[in-house]
């Protein structure tokens, strides 16, 4: 049987131009590496928290739904003898009201950069600046 090498010794630094280039390019490849699994945990926080929102937007989705279908309903039963169909142009102006508010809270939000990838991108940038 062939005896198996209990570890591998690390090579001692080699002298001059050679040595100092293979010292970069091993030192900036664990630099990689170490961003890349820094991008990889963020990006798997990311895809925990935005499959949680999901499902949390489509629950308050549903709930949302049955609020408004039931409470409009109602308000066009309880309305209808006085206002007749007026009442459902006025729902219908003031659920589209809504709907733009919604829509600009949403693109705000999006502007606000909340999917971003803050700690990746910094450290990257600090990467950069310190290689040139």
């Amino acid at each position: 049987m062939a005896a198996v090498p209990m570890e591998e010794e690390a090579a001692p630094p080699q002298p001059g131009l050679i040595g100092s280039l293979s010292a970069v390019v091993r030192n900036t490849m664990r630099l990689l590496l170490s961003r890349l699994e820094l991008a990889a945990l963020e990006l798997s926080e990311l895809r925990n928290h935005l499959m949680q929102l999901s499902v949390v937007f489509a629950l308050a989705m549903l709930a949302a739904w049955f609020a408004i279908a039931f409470g409009t309903a109602t308000l066009i039963y309880l309305a209808w003898a006085a206002l007749g169909w007026k009442i459902l142009l006025i729902l219908a102006v003031a659920f589209a009201v809504v709907a733009i508010g919604l829509i600009w809270y949403a693109v705000g939000l999006v502007k606000q950069g909340k999917l971003a990838l803050h700690a990746t991108m910094a450290e990257l940038k600090a990467d950069r600046d310190a290689l040139l």
